[in-house]
């Protein structure tokens, strides 16, 4: 399965700590990359350069055409699922996502436009009632991978976090991959 998520709406004066967050929670809840509607070379460098430290494959690009990039997916076999909180419930529609191939997650910032709706394949609300993006992007992701992608090792880090149950243990890893 590929998923890519699409943030509508991004506004880098207003949203920078927001979408970067998105960004975050889409790379280590098992997004394969996230598409930005707005151009941030900012956003991207930032995000660039923690996938360089912490590893991984995640990719970012902004200032696309987010009508152009959706109707072209959906060409491709893409299934856009948009997330709102006017939508289906998550665990209404779970299993028919987990069926999915390539799926493009729509999270928008301020209010998206009407058409997205019609756009989407699915609509679907993590509860209906008002909450974060980053949130709903978080329990979509892990409804999808059944909680598997908090387990997932990121390839080509530099540094990665030994779990303990007190205290802080970092590894450094050295350009040839060692410990």
């Amino acid at each position: 399965m590929e998923i890519v998520v699409l943030r509508v709406g991004h506004r880098p004066e207003r949203d920078k700590r927001v979408s970067t967050h998105v960004c975050l929670v889409a790379r280590a809840f098992g997004a394969s990359g996230i598409l930005i509607d707005r151009e941030d070379k900012r956003l991207e460098s930032k995000i660039s350069d923690l996938v360089d430290k912490w590893g991984g494959e995640f990719w970012i690009r902004s200032g696309i055409n987010w009508k152009r990039e959706i109707k072209e997916r959906k060409k491709k076999g893409w299934r856009i699922v948009h997330l709102t909180m006017y939508g289906i419930n998550v665990d209404d529609v779970i299993n028919e996502i987990r069926k999915y191939e390539k799926i493009l997650v729509i999270v928008g910032s301020e209010k998206v436009p009407r058409e997205i709706y019609d756009l989407a394949d699915l609509n679907v609300a993590i509860g209906n009632q008002p909450h974060s993006e980053i949130s709903a992007l978080a329990i979509l992701l892990d409804r999808i991978f059944s909680g598997e992608e908090l387990k997932r090792e990121f390839k080509n880090c530099k540094i990665r976090i030994i779990p303990s149950k007190r205290g802080k243990t970092v590894l450094r890893v050295d350009s040839l991959g060692e410990e």
